[in-house]
């Protein structure tokens, strides 16, 4: 996608998000209260993932340099800013109060339950590019740059939405077991997987790239693909270990615990 009406906002926001974040995060460490280093360096690298792919030189023909944005703006950046955890630092820097509790109304709702509930996230996500490569809207996009830039913005927000649901680090509605995010994860990377082998056949309907230039672009969204759901996975199986870590402990500190005192 060529950079749309959406694009330099898009950038200045998130500029403006890195650089807030990291001031917050040196307002928690100023009053005393623990937040990883590592957390402030992985969201800085998504907003800058972010901005290179949409307004950074990305090399190769026009489809390559297109599925490069993809990966930038779409999948890595997305990725990086949910392992961040940004609304447990929001809500962290927020005093006890109206917006405070206005966030957490939101982030509880019945509406972000639905969308963060992981299949429906994957839905949405994978639906939109299948719906891009494989229908006419390619075309429309790029003779109507406001839809453009409107198909760009919906990558964006539905690549966050996607990390979020299967991350499920930051307080959100309803718990969803790691394995039911592990089985959308996987099969969200299946859906991608055919969708980048059916491009390095045939492009999207009404183009005429070179061949040397769909397939070098088709086999950059098939692997950069597999390797952002390989950092994603990464983040679950952490997530995994924590929590047989934790039980473990319960359960051997129940096990320490006489019989005549339970």
């Amino acid at each position: 996608m060529t950079a749309g009406p959406v694009a330099a906002p898009l950038t200045l926001a998130c500029v403006l998000a890195a650089v807030m974040n990291a001031a917050g995060a040196a307002r928690l460490r100023r009053r005393g209260d623990a937040w990883p280093w590592r957390r402030d360096c992985v969201f800085a690298a998504g907003c800058a993932a972010v901005v290179w792919g949409l307004a950074g030189p990305v090399p190769g023909g026009p489809f390559t340099a297109h599925t490069g944005r993809h990966l930038l703006t779409a999948m890595a950046g997305p990725a990086l800013l949910a392992v961040a955890r940004p609304l447990t630092l929001v809500l962290r820097l927020l005093p006890p109060g109206r917006p405070r509790r206005g966030l957490l109304r939101v982030a509880h709702s019945p509406a972000a339950g639905r969308l963060l509930f992981p299949p429906v996230a994957a839905a949405v996500d994978l639906g939109g590019l299948w719906l891009l490569y494989r229908t006419d809207l390619w075309t429309a996009a790029h003779r109507h740059p406001l839809l453009g830039g409107l198909l760009e913005l919906h990558m964006l927000l539905a690549g966050l939405l996607f990390a979020m649901a299967v991350c499920r680090l930051d307080p959100v509605r309803g718990r969803c077991g790691l394995p039911l995010r592990a089985v959308t994860l996987l099969g969200a990377g299946a859906a991608h997987a055919v969708l980048a082998k059916s491009l390095y056949v045939a492009g999207p309907p009404g183009t005429a790239f070179a061949a040397v230039d769909l397939r070098a672009g088709a086999q950059l969204m098939y692997y950069g693909g597999d390797a952002v759901e390989v950092f994603l996975a990464l983040a679950l199986a952490v997530q995994w270990y924590a929590a047989t870590g934790r039980r473990r402990a319960r359960q051997a500190a129940r096990d320490t615990v006489p019989a005549g005192a339970r």
